[in-house]
């Protein structure tokens, strides 16, 4: 590997750690909009159907423009790619800082979701760089945690941050954080590297036509999509349908927070016993949790446990997927290593928007206590799904 400077091991684990601050940064802005929906709904005159737009707008920009960036973009070297991302990125940052109507902060979510994906998708093809082979997958796993807590912690933070100094604050946490995270990723960063030899579009096409790799998209949209469902209103749901004050919801997520911590390792621990077949069992028992959701209902403290419960499987379906569409470039399409890091973000964020958008008609036309019975729903067709890439699975 050729390289600007010797990437000694200082450099390298300082480079994982702010790979693991991206993430968070990532995170922060594409989730930091769901604990301040209802000031959102009040600021611009908005239904809270409508704010959840904010949310599968993001998601759906995010889920088609990373795979089509790593498809068009591979001539490229990659820490050029970073750098132009880095920039639209805090670029979309600074217009939601700003925004002043629906429109504009929709214009800034899909400034955002255009370069998210593909920003994550570059910096884990680096991992393997500046890590023991062995550690991989960890790496991998600390990254993609970092995401899911920012998740939570972006929702709970927000929250309060936003009750005590309002919205515009929460935007202008996420752009400070966006702007650090990148000006000290593209400063440490090697600048060539194993990875940056030039791959067209056929030389990675190749990756989706894998059955497997198809599959475990699917379980992706509908795992995910089960999740946000529910997820995607969870701010209201503790509030409205809970009845939690703003600062016992703020709480709530912050435990929740942990949760999905604990959550993201034990993907990796599951991946390393049992692959892609634990995936079956996760989402059965993801589906029996949702229906308890749905029947256990505003009665507290139940509610709050069947909620607990759920977060501890929310990510459980992820590193054996990820794992998957890694191994399955490297063995059978080795140029296609930068749009394999990027089907998790993009199969992921299609999850989201399809699980948002269906949680969305459910809150308008049956209300929030119905949104436990649609997920699990959607939670056993990501179990047949699972099924299947672990039977088609090389």
């Amino acid at each position: 590997m050729s390289t600007t400077a010797p990437i000694t091991a200082g450099r390298a684990k300082l480079c994982v750690g702010l790979l693991v601050f991206l993430a968070f940064s990532l995170g922060c802005t594409e989730f930091a909009v769901i604990g301040i929906e209802p000031e959102l709904c009040e600021a611009f005159g908005a239904s809270l159907a409508e704010v959840g737009r904010l949310i599968s707008l993001y998601a759906i920009t995010y889920a088609v423009m990373t795979p089509v960036l790593a498809l068009v973009t591979g001539r490229f070297r990659r820490f050029s790619l970073l750098v132009v991302y880095a920039a639209v990125f805090i670029a979309g940052n600074v217009l939601a800082a700003f925004a002043t109507s629906l429109a504009l902060m929709c214009a800034a979510r899909v400034v955002c979701g255009l370069v998210s994906g593909a920003l994550l998708a570059l910096g884990v093809t680096f991992l393997p760089e500046l890590v023991d082979e062995k550690k991989t997958s960890l790496a991998v796993a600390v990254v993609y945690a970092a995401f899911s807590v920012a998740m939570v912690l972006a929702t709970s933070a927000g929250k309060m941050l936003a009750s005590a100094l309002g919205w515009r604050s929460v935007m202008d946490a996420s752009l400070v954080f966006a702007v650090v995270s990148c000006a000290l990723l593209i400063a440490v960063l090697p600048r060539e590297g194993a990875t940056d030899e030039p791959a067209g579009v056929r030389d990675q096409l190749g990756l989706l036509a894998e059955p497997c790799v198809l599959a475990c998209v699917a379980v992706f949209v509908f795992g995910i999509g089960s999740i946000y469902v529910f997820y995607g209103y969870v701010t209201p749901y503790l509030e409205e349908f809970l009845g939690l004050s703003a600062g016992q919801a703020s709480l709530v997520l912050l435990v929740y927070g942990a949760i999905l911590f604990v959550s993201n390792m034990l993907s990796g621990v599951l991946d390393e016993k049992f692959g892609l077949k634990a995936n079956v069992v996760v989402f059965l028992v993801q589906a029996a949790v949702l229906v308890a959701m749905w029947a256990v209902g505003d009665a507290m403290p139940a509610a709050l446990a069947v909620i607990m419960a759920f977060g501890l499987l929310m990510y459980l379906c992820s590193v054996p997927c990820v794992t998957l569409f890694m191994r399955t470039a490297s063995e059978r399409h080795p140029k296609a290593l930068t749009l394999a890091s990027s089907l998790e973000p993009a199969a992921f964020n299609v999850g989201i928007s399809f699980g948002t958008a269906v949680g969305g008609a459910v809150v308008s036309f049956a209300g929030l206590g119905a949104v436990g019975i649609v997920g699990a729903v959607l939670a056993l067709a990501a179990s047949a799904c699972a099924a299947a890439a672990a039977r088609l699975e090389p």
